[in-house]
């Protein structure tokens, strides 16, 4: 087994930019691209292994080659399905306030998992914010008072944003990620998401872009937003740093930061996801390497063992 550099498949929502062909490499026939997802075993949907003896399997066929549920790791054992989705999201204009499920919800109404997420700020533009939360605890007679009205907007918490910072969206939580952000998202792996309010914009179609209001009123979160919780303290490791960002049952985040060589290591609890931030450099492993510049994403199976990253490079470590 060795770490597998994956492709993304790309998502053009009207909201998305260019940067991530610009800039992050990403190749694919779409004029913008709002989202790349680098690492998903998603129907229809999903990354594909780019190099090496399973080039061209997806993620689902890979992780069946490779022996199965195994390569995800004991802390996977229990799962029926992946556990997490990574993307890389290019907001040049605000996404839709919006809220998902949580899993009960989510599987009795629309036999999908819920969702909760987390996001870390790649890149801001000067002044860039977003939604996240309430201002103040509402009921949901506010709530639905204040959608009807137009007026949502006054009664949410906007955060200004900045490279670097951290944000844990638990499901249930109203959120927009607003123009002018490049975000790491890593989520659960689901796709439900109930609009809430879209600003009254239009559709490729021409026409209004579909609501969910009822569903999302149901499921929303009325209390004022949390205190955003602060990142971990950098530690030291085997030739890089690392910091701790967000940890829940579905995932656990972590930035990493190298200068040279770093050694990681892919134990028998969890599989790990590398996407890479900054930098360029090599991925290397006993009897192979693949290299690596930002954008690039890695699925390394559980029980992999001992993996290096060489070169000077920023990036995301995700473990379940």
């Amino acid at each position: 087994m060795y770490p597998l550099k994956m492709t993304a498949p790309c998502k053009d929502y009207i909201w998305g930019g260019t940067k991530l062909k610009t800039q992050w490499g990403k190749v694919c026939d779409l004029d913008k691209v709002a989202e790349s997802w680098e690492l998903s075993s998603y129907p229809g949907s999903e990354s594909v292994v780019s190099e090496g003896e399973l080039k061209g399997l997806t993620l689902t066929q890979a992780i069946e080659a490779l022996g199965g549920k195994k390569v995800l790791g004991g802390h996977c054992a229990g799962l029926d399905r992946f556990p997490v989705l990574i993307k890389l999201i290019d907001a040049k204009n605000d996404l839709s306030i919006q809220v998902h499920p949580d899993d009960e919800y989510a599987l009795k109404n629309e036999n999908e998992l819920g969702k909760t997420e987390m996001w870390y700020i790649v890149d801001a533009d000067e002044g860039a914010s977003l939604v996240y939360g309430f201002a103040k605890d509402v009921t949901r007679e506010e709530y639905k008072a204040a959608i009807e009205n137009n007026t949502l907007m006054d009664i949410l918490n906007k955060v200004p944003v900045h490279k670097g910072d951290v944000f844990f969206i638990p499901a249930g939580m109203v959120h927009a990620i607003g123009g002018g952000i490049l975000i790491a998202e890593i989520q659960q792996n689901s796709n439900i998401t109930y609009r809430v309010y879209d600003y009254g914009r239009l559709g490729a179609d021409g026409k209004p872009r579909q609501l969910h209001v009822e569903k999302a009123v149901e499921v929303s979160n009325l209390n004022r937003a949390p205190e955003i919780t602060a990142k971990g303290t950098p530690e030291k490791r085997d030739g890089w740093t690392e910091t701790f960002l967000a940890s829940c049952r579905y995932f656990n985040v972590s930035k990493g930061e190298c200068d040279s060589r770093a050694k990681l290591c892919a134990g028998p609890e969890s599989f790990v996801s590398l996407l890479f931030l900054e930098g360029e450099g090599k991925v290397e492993w006993e009897g192979g390497s693949s290299s690596f510049r930002n954008g690039d994403s890695f699925f390394v199976p559980a029980g992999a063992g001992e993996f290096f990253v060489t070169g000077k490079a920023v990036f995301i470590v995700t473990r379940v």
